[in-house]
This record gives structure tokens, sequence and C-alpha cells, in this order.
């Protein structure tokens, strides 16, 4: 009996305690509110404004709020949506994960990278890839690609093979990215080459795919929104190509110039500077969440009666049509934006 009067003494304290707090907190927010319109009250004497109607104000901010609350709170929910597809997908490759790392230690971490940049590319471009059935399943393949301010689609690019063909896509990057502190082993180990002739061919010739970019920095620094390419006559790859007696599929990321851009001011100057030092101090900005679409092109037979003048010129003309037949020239980073909205989608049928 008395543990029964207890336990409604408590029931009702708690009842009572719960009503005394909630109408001390209406108080104190209800003074709040006085205090803050006295002080605006009294700013406005000291300032000399006596006209503006401050009750009418705060009945406008206390009428719209709801509605100012109801547009924001979607925007949240949106933002956990992301985390929510961030962590399913994550927890759907973790079986695969589980077995890279079974087998071997750099596959499995080239899988786990792979995985993180696919994720990135899923979300932050609405990265698609068009013409992956064309690079071959076995054997070697030369990709030749325009260069934007930072190649991330050829990331993703690389991250596709990884995941979906279960091989690799080697890159060639400049030598200034091996002196960078703590780069040059991950290099390597992601298989990234400082691009010399003998190390192309072999690789090649190893039954590997390739990348490169003909343009290189100078195309990813100086190149603008109306995307034309930056290769000084270049041919090296073509003669790489010709001594491995592979062919060559050009490839081409719509947008790639309005994820990230290199400012113009001093552009001149600063490509001095770099044909002289061949320092990339051009700064960078970006990271633009607009859409990405990489296209593979039609490749390029190996034609031994083909110089390797003849095989770069048909190469850059390659490229140049496909730029012409996916990019809208000029580039911009509102279009490029309005190309996740299907409706406002700038891509051409095929």
């Amino acid at each position: 009996m008395t543990d029964h009067l207890a336990m409604d003494f408590i029931v009702i304290c708690d009842a009572d305690s719960e009503k005394l707090l909630t109408n001390t907190s209406i108080l104190s927010w209800m003074e709040t509110v006085n205090v803050a319109m006295e002080t605006l009250y009294g700013a406005m004497e000291h300032f000399g404004i006596e006209n503006l109607d401050v009750d009418w104000i705060s009945f406008l901010v206390w009428m719209f709020m709801p509605i100012v609350v109801a547009f924001t709170l979607p925007i949240f929910i949106i933002f956990l949506l992301y985390m929510n597809t961030l962590i399913i997908h994550i927890y759907r490759a973790r079986h695969k994960l589980r077995d890279a790392f079974a087998r071997d230690v750099w596959f499995g971490a080239h899988q786990t990278i792979a995985l993180m940049w696919d994720l990135h590319g899923k979300i932050w471009h609405g990265y698609e890839l068009h013409g992956a059935e064309k690079l071959p399943a076995n054997g070697p393949a030369l990709v030749v690609y325009y260069h934007g301010a930072i190649p991330i689609d050829l990331y993703y690019l690389m991250a596709k093979v990884i995941l979906h063909k279960n091989r690799y896509l080697y890159a060639v990057a400049d030598r200034f990215m091996f002196k960078i502190p703590g780069w040059n082993f991950m290099l390597k180990v992601m298989c990234v080459t400082t691009g010399g002739p003998e190390d192309c061919i072999r690789l090649l010739k190893d039954g590997n795919l390739l990348s490169v970019s003909p343009g290189g920095v100078r195309e990813a620094l100086f190149g603008d929104e109306y995307y034309r390419l930056k290769w000084k006559n270049r041919m090296g790859f073509a003669k790489v190509a010709q001594a491995a007696k592979v062919p060559i599929y050009p490839m081409f990321t719509q947008n790639c110039r309005e994820g990230f851009r290199s400012i113009r001011m001093g552009r001149h100057f600063l490509e001095w500077v770099y044909e002289k030092t061949r320092l990339p101090i051009v700064p960078i900005y970006g990271g633009f969440p607009v859409k990405f679409r990489t296209y593979i092109g039609d490749p390029i037979p190996y034609d031994p009666k083909m110089s390797a003048q003849e095989l770069a010129v048909k190469t850059h003309r390659a490229l140049e049509q496909m730029i012409a037949t996916h990019q809208k020239i000029p580039g911009t980073v509102f279009g490029a934006l309005l190309d996740r909205i299907p409706a406002f989608s700038s891509r051409k049928k095929e």
C-alpha cells in the first residue's frame, strides 16, 4: 500500500514539475522577447528611428516563419538522404571489398579507392560513362583524352574500369606530381607513370590499358570554356601506339572544364613562366557539382602503313569531333549545373 502511494505521489509530482517547467519556459521565452523588443525600441530611439512599426514587423516574422522553416527543412532532409545513399553504397560494396582484401592487399586498396571515387562521381557530378563497352576486356589499348583543369573525370574512369572490368587503367602524369611529398609511392601503387616512351611501350606490350593526354599540364592550366586542344604538334603518344601496335580510343568528358577552372588574370605571364620553368603555378578554383558525362569514341586501329604524324592528326580530329558533338560551346558553369536536371539536359540524342 505504501509503495502505491509513493508511486502516485511521484507521478503527481512529475506532472506538476513538468507543468511548472513548461510555464517557466514560456515565461522565460516571453521575458526574452520582451527584453529584445525593449532593446530594439531603445536602439531605434537612439538612432532617431521612431516611425517604424516594430509590432507589425514582429507579426510578419511570426506569420512567415513557418513558411521559411517549411522550405528550409527539406534541404536538410535532402542532405540526410545523400548521407543515406553514401552509407547504403558502402554497405552494398562491403562484401566485394572483403573478398578483394582476401586476394591481394594492393588489389583491395585499388578496389577501396575506386569505390570512393565512384561514389564521389555519382553523388557530386551525376557521373555517366558512355561507350565503356568499346574498351577491350582483355588486351592493350591507348586512351587519349582532353585534359581538364583537374582530371577528376579520369579518376572516375579509372574507378569504373577497376570495378566493372576488373582490370587497371594506367595513367601518364607529369613528373612534378611525383615530387609532391607523400605522392611518389601512392602514384606508383595507383598505376600512374611518368610517361617515358619505353615505360609506355612496355605497359602496352604487357597487355595493359594506358591513358594519356597530349595536351598535359599546358592544356589543363591554359585551356578555357572553348575546349580547344593544346597539343603543340605533340605526337609522342602516336609513336608509342605504333611501336606497341595498339589501337587508340579518343575520350572526352562533357563539362570537365566547368567543374574546375583556372584563373584568367595574368594568364599570358603565367604561361610564359610555365614555358620557361615548367612550374604549374596557375591557381585553380571550382569543385562545382556540374554534370559529367565521359564518352569513349570509336577505336582508331593500328595501321602499319600510317605514320606517327598521320595517326596524331587523325586522333586530334577525332577528339575535336567528339568535343563538337558532346560539348556546348562556350561552356558555362550555370549551363553545366542545369545538365543535372533531365528537363534542361544538353545531351544530344545519339
